[in-house]
């Protein structure tokens, strides 16, 4: 698997933008994807050096549509951390 694969899209929510200021940035990632992987990835891709990577499931919401139950799509959400004072431009705007 190469690291533009691992990695799906950055997360840009209120919550996630409150974790930079920790020097954590959140990530959508491949569900068969591992922590060494994300690591690895975020590190070559945005030239930054990683800390700690922590990964979650999160399940689909059960929704409705024209009375009949569904869910929205599963993902995986990594949140990683990296050495402070250092940035992820795509976060930034630039």
């Amino acid at each position: 698997m190469f690291n533009e694969d691992v990695i799906i899209k950055p997360v840009i929510s209120e919550k996630a933008n409150a974790l930079r200021e920790q020097d954590k940035y959140v990530f959508i990632v491949r569900s068969d994807a591992t922590k060494t992987q994300v690591k690895d990835a975020v590190s070559k891709l945005f030239s930054v050096k990683v800390i700690g990577c922590t990964t979650m499931n999160v399940m689909g919401k059960i929704k409705r549509l024209r009375g009949r139950p569904g869910r929205t799509s599963s993902y995986k959400k990594a949140v990683v951390r990296i050495a402070h004072g250092e940035t992820i431009k795509v976060f930034e705007g630039a």
